[in-house]
């Protein structure tokens, strides 16, 4: 069985959470499923090994669940991107517009070096609004954009055009 029939059998799908319409993909059945989850992080891994990647990000919160242990399974650092006000030390943002509203996120100043190969992860990609922000903190600091990587794709969302002007590296291992 593929991952992502795996992914799909396992994730549970909330409708109208958080609004009315939404059809909500809730991974903490994933996290509740240890042999899939350490499958995710090596499905990760196996599609990253060989390429140069110096770090790996996680956007707040979820994207930091696989980000982390696919940075010790690559022995990379991991860079946390966390919305504003929540890192203590001095930061760097970029501000993005939601649907309703926007929003910011940010990053400490000294998290990448200068070229280095960045991938970043998170656990779905919608618009790809947030994923962008992500991506530009990383060129703000002098990184490269090395890929996206995401458990779960909302296709029909066309997240992935968006994204196609840092990298063409996108995984997702569910598209919906």
């Amino acid at each position: 069985m593929s991952i992502e029939d795996k992914i799909k059998g396992v994730v549970r799908n909330v409708p109208d959470f958080p609004k009315p319409g939404i059809n909500f993909k809730d991974i903490s059945t994933i996290l509740e499923n240890p042999t899939i989850s350490k499958e995710i992080v090596e499905e990760f891994r196996n599609l990253l090994k060989d390429q140069h990647i110096d770090a790996i990000v996680g956007v707040e919160s979820r994207g930091f669940i696989f980000g982390m242990p696919l940075a010790l399974a690559l022995d990379i650092p991991f860079i946390l991107i966390r919305k504003k006000g929540k890192l203590p030390y001095d930061t760097i943002e970029y501000t993005y517009d939601l649907e309703y509203g926007s929003a910011t996120v940010e990053m400490h100043v000294d998290s990448v070096k200068k070229d280095w190969n960045v991938f970043i992860h998170d656990d779905l990609l919608a618009t790809g609004g947030t994923a962008a922000a992500a991506a530009e903190l990383v060129q703000q600091q002098g990184g490269k954009v090395a890929g996206f990587g995401f458990l779960i794709n909302l296709s029909f969302l066309n997240g992935e055009e968006r994204l196609k002007q840092y990298t063409d590296t996108i995984i997702n291992l569910a598209n919906y």
